[in-house]
């Protein structure tokens, strides 16, 4: 496998999926079959919607904005960085944006003179691995307050290259209000969920370990990944804390699972952002599309980019969508009974936001005036990282073979109220060896003595970053810009966002703990990271059409059916009350088929 991986021509491959991609598009236009729903975009919500719906009869009309992939070809697990003339890098005619970009270029930064000479500008995660599957921010601009903005335009969206985080949320988060009196509670509980979590788990694959943490419910898992001898002396050292480091909830099956037409077992080989060529992952294609379209009830048209939601104003009913062919610009209006935005939280509110007409003048579904508003995510950056002593000679182990490494639970805000803040976040980390060290990079030194220094610290560095957060305000919005448009003549969303009081208390909280761990651990040469990313780093936005009971201050119901259209469904993160500090994936796809359930329901009679 190695040896074809390496021979592989991915520019080829990716010329081959572009004109695939081109015919497959060319040869769905509306007129040639009838759809009982459409489904706008086919990351995590998109896949599990279509999913559960064409297994169960449903014709489902699928659009993804980008091209098709070939994950069995195009994942680049085991390509070895030597194989690649610039070890890495982009090529030199591309520019992925690094924190300081955001912070300091003015928007909107796809179009900033610095960048003029760049043919393509790529958000900070673009790599040579995931380039072809990210935007370029050229041609998909944003403006407003600083924003780093991670979107994928390829079969699966971001679940190409997700971090495999697969965590429950629990009435700590569905609650919250209840217990410190901001904002809303959700209108589901744990209860409600937690039959869906267990579906999720069983179809897809969930590494983890139980460890009855009232504020982390644990999942059905599969066989668990191992500490390493760094982790489980910070295991140990915070346990006398009343802290739980646990090992790292992995969205990846290492047992196998019932269809395996696609998926493979874990093979614990790491690399697992460039996509697993295994899809031991989950990566929405293998997992979900693909045993859909099996069914022979799932048309998938890449190349759609959807510009307004279509609306039968007599029965106030959306009909269906307009889609702009992202490659030739044609203009398509494709009917069905029922829509489902599952085009991420920002791209599906830009949707609403986009779709006005004279019974909708704000937008579609939003009566209440919060579609776009109550914008939340995660506040990252702080942390710490130093040498374990203890550790340094040792013997050289594969740590860096898992999808996941450590998780430490929330721990403020559970039992004792903090007096600076509210909620609360969670650690991310690991220790041990790696395939690079990247340790080598503050190690002072020149020639043979430094490279000692570099292989016999090998063993030896800890790190742990948070992710907390951010409130629900409405205050922190999007809108659609007055101006300026994406290369299909789109208007873009302008940001109004920013961290507050509450997070920024937060975030030295955490950089104080993360020292205050790793010194109970005996780790030396500490560095502590106390400035938060930019505005978007986590990838984690949420909450722009949002969830709840009463439609004066909500968008959806419960199961994503909005309030103002009956047959429009919302089904991504965007229908989040509140962001809690767990990655939001797994809750995403448990509501999904909690939605898709009560949609079959609703078919079933005639309601929608």
């Amino acid at each position: 496998m190695l040896q074809q991986q390496q021979g592989r021509d991915y520019d080829a491959i990716f010329a081959e999926q572009t004109e695939t991609s081109r015919r497959e598009a060319a040869a769905i236009v509306p007129g040639t079959t009838a759809y009982d729903v459409i489904i706008v975009g086919s990351g995590a919500a998109g896949g599990m919607a279509a999913y559960q719906l064409a297994t169960a009869g449903v014709k489902v009309l699928l659009l993804e904005a980008g091209r098709l992939i070939d994950p069995s070809r195009e994942y680049r697990t085991m390509e070895w960085p030597y194989a690649s003339m610039r070890r890495g890098r982009l090529p030199v005619d591309q520019h992925a944006m690094n924190v300081a970009e955001y912070n300091m270029i003015d928007r909107p930064y796809g179009t900033a003179g610095p960048f003029e000479k760049y043919r393509k500008l790529l958000s900070y995660s673009g790599n040579t691995f995931t380039r072809s599957w990210l935007v370029d921010e050229k041609q998909n601009p944003t403006t407003g307050t600083r924003y780093a903005w991670v979107r994928a335009r390829a079969l699966g969206g971001k679940t190409n290259l997700w971090g495999r985080v697969a965590l429950r949320l629990s009435d700590y988060d569905f609650k919250a209000a209840s217990r410190d009196g901001f904002g809303e509670d959700w209108p589901i509980s744990y209860a409600d969920i937690s039959p869906y979590y267990d579906k999720v788990d069983t179809l897809l694959g969930i590494s983890g370990t139980k460890e009855n943490i009232p504020q982390l419910p644990d999942s059905i898992f599969q066989r668990p990944l191992k500490l390493n001898c760094g982790e489980q002396i910070l295991k140990k050292a915070i346990a006398k804390m009343g802290r739980h480091l646990i090992p790292g909830r992995a969205g990846v099956t290492t047992e196998g699972v019932a269809n395996r037409k696609y998926r493979r077992p874990c093979a614990g080989r790491g690399r697992c952002g460039r996509g697993c060529d295994l899809n031991a992952a989950m990566h929405s294609p293998t997992a979900l599309i693909f045993p859909a379209r099996d069914t022979g009830n799932l048309t998938v048209r890449p190349n759609s980019t959807v510009s307004a939601v279509l609306m039968d104003n007599g029965t106030n009913k959306a009909s269906g969508v307009r889609v702009i062919d992202s490659v030739t610009r044609e203009v398509f209006d494709f009917k069905a009974r029922i829509v489902i935005l599952a085009a991420s939280t920002l791209e599906s509110t830009r949707l609403l936001l986009l779709s006005k007409s004279a019974d909708h003048a704000n937008g579609l579904a939003n009566s209440s005036g919060a579609v776009g508003h109550y914008f939340c995510e995660h506040i990252m950056g702080p942390g710490a990282s130093g040498m374990m002593p203890m550790l340094r000679g040792a013997p050289i182990t594969n740590d860096d073979g898992r999808p996941q490494s450590v998780y430490i639970a929330r721990f403020r805000n559970i039992g004792d109220k903090h007096p600076d803040f509210i909620r609360g976040y969670g650690f991310q980390g690991g220790s041990g060896s790696s395939e690079y060290p990247s340790h080598a990079h503050s190690t002072p030194g020149f020639g043979s003595a430094f490279k000692k220094t570099v292989r016999d610290n090998q063993p030896a560095p800890i790190s742990i970053s948070a992710f907390g957060e951010v409130l629900a305000r409405r205050e922190n919005q999007v809108a659609l810009d007055p101006s300026a448009k994406d290369a299909w003549g789109i208007p873009v969303l302008r940001f109004d966002y920013r961290f507050a009081d509450n997070e920024l208390k937060m975030a030295n909280d955490m950089a104080d703990t993360a020292e205050e761990m790793l010194k109970a651990a005996g780790a030396e040469d500490i560095r502590v990271r106390r400035e938060p990313l930019t505005e978007g780093w986590s990838i984690h936005e949420l909450g722009t059409a949002r969830m709840g009971r009463d439609p004066k201050t909500s968008v959806t119901n419960a199961f994503g059916q909005t309030h103002d259209v009956k047959n429009l469904f919302i089904v991504d993160g965007s229908v989040f009350v509140s962001a809690s500090c767990q990655n939001p994936t797994w809750t995403i796809l448990a509501l999904c088929w909690r939605a898709m359930d009560y949609l079959k329901e609703e078919m079933r009679r005639q309601n929608v």
